[in-house]
């Protein structure tokens, strides 16, 4: 006799699960609401496309890293869960690594030790343990996804101004003009911003970021006393 009382399977895309990667996306941004994977947000930054290729390299980390953890999370013994988690990541890292020196030797020159630390970023490691340990492959999946492209907007943001207005270029061409022949913008008067392409302007953009965010939704404003 079946079971009248079996659940019903959940959707794939139920809007539980699509809410694993709109979450992140916005009001639990990784980077501007947890204040995690700074470092790398505001190290390689002054350019679009090393923006782009490490958003692309933490979203594949930490979403098949999810998985895998999620695979094995019942069979990973509780003393040693976090070196399992760093092996995992290591290894992931390792393919990125080599993708990049094989198809973008040049950028992954430019990358390598921030390529590196992927290993050691708190959104990674947090997401094993705090999600992928205790939820089905799928889950863990969408929640990998979800938050590499919370921080990879964020990145990829803070790379399109700092490149725009750093050097009036983007992805290496003249967008706004030839600074030399003035040309475009740069005929009525305007000059690039060279601060831009300095770290303490990253954190500055960031900066003005998470203020926007936070004045469109005021439950992000934390109240003090």
């Amino acid at each position: 006799m079946a079971d009248n009382k079996t659940k019903e399977k959940e959707p794939l895309f139920s809007k539980k699960n699509l809410g694993l990667i709109k979450d992140p996306l916005a009001d639990n941004n990784p980077i501007t609401v947890q204040v995690l994977g700074i470092c790398s947000a505001l190290a390689i930054t002054a350019e679009l496309k090393a923006s782009i290729i490490m958003a692309l390299s933490v979203i594949f980390v930490t979403a098949m890293g999810n998985v895998v953890i999620s695979l094995m999370r019942n069979i990973i013994p509780n003393s040693i869960r976090i070196i399992t988690q760093l092996v995992v990541a290591a290894t992931l890292v390792i393919i990125v690594d080599l993708t990049l020196k094989a198809y973008v030797p040049d950028l992954a020159k430019k990358l390598s030790v921030f390529v590196g630390l992927i290993i050691t970023n708190c959104i990674i490691m947090g997401r094993f343990e705090a999600f992928a340990l205790g939820n089905t492959p799928w889950k863990s999946f969408l929640d990998g996804v979800g938050n590499g492209l919370g921080y990879g907007v964020i990145l990829v943001i803070v790379g399109f101004f700092r490149e725009l207005l750093g050097s009036g270029k983007l992805f290496g061409f003249e967008v706004l003009g030839n600074p030399v022949d003035k040309t475009g913008l740069y005929a009525l008067g305007y000059h690039n911003n060279g601060f831009m392409l300095l770290a303490p302007m990253a954190l500055i953009t960031l900066g003005l970021i998470i203020g926007f965010q936070r004045s469109r939704n005021k439950s992000l404003i934390e109240e003090t006393h």
